[in-house]
């Protein structure tokens, strides 16, 4: 199944006082690199989020915004510290005894002393916050795969109609070679005429001129494995493989090749010109298959 590299995806779960949201957005890369934003407290989970996104997302850069509310009332509690209260009132009647102080310690005196009363988050059972994340990145991954699976059909259309059009082109450089050569025979013998005028023409040094500038103009080779390259890649297009974009990208180097051979060998406007229109929907599919998981 054909997928394309960028994609978005979000998801939104709400479990008893707990929410977690997570969006995913993602575009081409030559292989997987995830970038996580989450809070501190899901830190711990990084690693499980990574190996949960590897199951179904193989290349591309594609960045994961997490967000975790937490809306019970007792996600806070407070602390008496009871032994460094008592250290502090020590410590005052020792001042009240060496300065001759008098000891006017209050309790919201000794309220205000660092540490006495501190705020502690309440405990948090792992498994709990791992399986509401995880239903959170499931139902953006799905989400996030879908429209990449969706986008990644139009592109195998839309390279498939390219590949067709390929394919009439070379049809035509294979149909106008024989005429090349035909019509150099044809000028090459008028040529000989009008310098020889009366004198006999050699049939086979002109016919042994004409074979070595077919075979200097012979693009038969290079037309085979072009056409071959074309219906392979579209071959692949239509099969139900996954993470064929490298695949892709290898034989469109290779139709590339072929066709800047033609283009040297061209001995004849046309096939050049058709040539050239060649080179160009390569690279128009070249592009498109950058954007390929």
């Amino acid at each position: 199944m054909i997928k394309s590299m960028t994609g978005f995806g979000r998801c939104e779960v709400s479990e008893g006082e707990r929410k977690f949201t997570v969006e995913m957005k993602g575009v081409n890369h030559r292989y997987l690199d995830v970038n996580i934003r989450m809070p501190k407290k899901l830190n711990f989970f990084e690693t499980a989020i990574r190996n949960l996104l590897k199951q179904s997302i193989q290349r591309g850069k594609v960045d994961i915004f997490i967000t975790y509310e937490d809306l019970s009332e007792n996600q806070m509690s407070l602390k008496y510290n009871e032994k460094l209260a008592g250290e502090y009132l020590d410590y005052f009647s020792q001042m009240e005894e060496s300065f001759s102080l008098d000891n006017d310690i209050r309790v919201s005196t000794l309220l205000r002393c660092p540490e006495v009363l501190t705020m502690e988050e309440q405990a948090v059972d792992d498994e709990e916050l791992w399986n509401g994340l995880k239903k959170a990145l499931e139902g953006a991954t799905s989400q996030f795969v879908e429209s990449r699976t969706l986008e990644g059909e139009h592109l195998r259309n839309d390279i498939i109609k390219k590949l067709d059009g390929m394919l009439d082109l070379v049809g035509y450089i294979e149909e106008r070679a024989p005429k090349i050569i035909a019509q150099y025979r044809e000028k090459l013998e008028n040529k000989v005429r009008e310098l020889l005028s009366d004198t006999q023409i050699e049939e086979g040094r002109i016919a042994a001129e004409v074979v070595i500038f077919a075979d200097k103009i012979c693009t038969d080779e290079e037309v085979v494995r072009l056409r071959s390259h074309v219906v392979h890649m579209k071959e692949t297009l239509k099969s139900e493989e996954n993470g064929i974009g490298r695949k892709l990208d290898f034989i469109a180097q290779e139709m590339n090749r072929e066709a800047n051979t033609i283009l040297s060998k061209a001995n004849d406007l046309e096939v050049s010109n058709v040539g050239i229109d060649l080179k160009t929907e390569i690279e128009k599919v070249r592009e498109q298959i950058q954007n390929i998981e």
